[in-house]
């Protein structure tokens, strides 16, 4: 009898990953909106190919990377094939970037799968929601081909190509904060105006005053460890050009005219994201004497020793901080009610009847059961959602791997200019996105942007 039970559970498992929903998830919260059930699947898969490229990295487990059948150049062959990948340099680093490949590959293909798809009646939305297991498949038969990608100029191409994905979820991140920050922030004040309670404003300004200590005590300490009193112009001058866009932000937010859209708080959380960004940049300086946690790490796939007799360590603490940002904002991504009109707009969605009116299923129909929300009109881009997780893709492969490359001659990795100024320019074009969204209402008075 328990084997007919344990039978019965086996087949229920294999419908669910091959049906129109996961039902391993579904099953564990109440009537959840198949959209919702969906993008968490996916941002799954994307942290599951986040936790190999982990896994990757480490010392230990690259060592045995040596091991795997016709992937290294003069190692045991694989179903006739020789491998083709230098190992004995940054093998860990070249696994990360295919692995990262193949998850990007992977998003790629579902983006331009689910171009136009206006509603869950489209014969390629059951392909977006449901056959988990042989999505599962595409993805390990992606990534086992990526690392057989000749070494050639791979890596070298595919930096290029993670460098401007980065910028754009950078940016991404920063759309994310400032939503998060404004819906934070009107939620509080409705609770002030409905209960009469001083309460909420005092909790709003605790929090503004805390963001805005962490900001001015991450300056200071960038000037104590990332700059010198003879020398370090440049990152004198970067982190002064920050600081000043960032006062210069926070008082257009407490303007007459721009207030009623805006407030401290979200000034204040852009203000640490900017010092988070420059952090990381500075991090990023390929200068010894002006950035004394650059790494070291030379040919033979192991920490190199730097003057004082200290190992250098692989991860700095701004990539550590980047992987706890790209997990939240991913995660947000995910499950973010997509009936607000902002996130409607950035998603590139509208508001569609499917999410005005009820479909949840009663407690009598199975209320455990993931339902369609979107049998009249999508609740978000199917395409852009890909295409989201296709830059986090390249995002954590240039976290993973500090933003940095090979030399010339393999010999070494380097920390390159490109990586400081990417991140750098990106904290300027992502200030000035919100100076508009404050100042657009005001330029645009006609346009709602309620």
């Amino acid at each position: 009898m328990g084997a007919c039970l344990g039978v019965c559970s086996v087949l229920s498992c294999a419908s669910c990953l091959c049906g129109s929903a996961p039902c391993l998830l579904c099953g564990c919260c109440p009537s959840t909106k198949n959209s919702t059930i969906t993008r968490l699947s996916f941002t799954l898969f994307l942290f599951l190919g986040t936790i190999v490229s982990i896994i990757m990295i480490i010392p230990g487990v690259e060592a045995e990377l040596h091991k795997l059948p016709g992937f290294c150049e003069g190692g045991d062959s694989f179903l006739g094939n020789q491998g083709k990948v230098d190992c004995k340099a940054f093998l860990g680093h070249k696994s990360v970037y295919r692995m990262c490949f193949a998850t990007a590959a992977f998003f790629f293909l579902f983006a331009l799968m689910m171009i136009c798809v206006r509603s869950s009646k489209d014969p390629r939305a059951m392909i977006q929601n449901g056959f988990w297991f042989f999505k599962f498949l595409i993805l390990i038969g992606i990534t086992v081909g990526a690392f057989y990608i000749p070494n050639g100029a791979f890596t070298s191409v595919w930096f290029y190509f993670g460098v401007v994905g980065s910028f754009l979820f950078i940016l991404i991140q920063l759309i994310l904060l400032i939503d998060f920050a404004h819906s934070w922030s009107q939620i509080w004040l409705r609770n002030a105006d409905e209960g009469s309670s001083k309460s909420w404003y005092a909790a709003l300004f605790i929090f503004t005053i805390l963001f805005y200590a962490v900001s001015i005590a991450s300056v200071v300490l960038l000037y104590v460890y990332y700059t010198k009193p003879d020398d370090c112009a440049l990152n004198k001058g970067l982190i002064s050009v920050n600081l000043i866009l960032c006062v210069v932000v926070s008082v257009v937010s407490v303007l007459p005219k721009i207030q009623p859209h805006s407030g401290l708080l979200q000034a204040s959380i852009i203000t640490l994201y900017t010092m988070f960004v420059t952090w990381s940049a500075l991090a990023n300086v390929p200068n010894k004497y002006c950035n004394p946690t650059l790494l070291v790490r030379t040919e033979g796939n192991s920490t190199a020793v730097v003057s004082g007799g200290e190992p250098t360590q692989w991860w700095d603490a701004p990539s550590i901080v980047g992987l706890v940002i790209f997990i939240l904002c991913t995660f947000f991504i995910s499950i973010r009610s997509s009936d607000h009109a902002q996130v409607n707009k950035m998603m590139l969605t509208e508001e569609s009847p499917a999410m005005l009116g009820g479909g949840a299923p009663s407690a009598e129909e199975g209320g455990y059961r993931a339902y369609d929300n979107e049998e009249d009109g999508v609740t978000y881009s199917y395409s852009f959602f890909h295409f989201c997780l296709l830059l986090a893709s390249l995002y954590i492969m240039m976290t993973l791997t500090n933003w940095y490359r090979p030399d010339d001659h393999l010999k070494k990795l380097t920390s390159p200019w490109t990586a400081v100024w990417v991140k750098i320019s990106s904290s300027w074009v992502g200030l000035l996105l919100y100076v508009w969204t404050l100042v657009a209402p005001i330029v645009l008075p006609d346009r709602d942007f309620s």
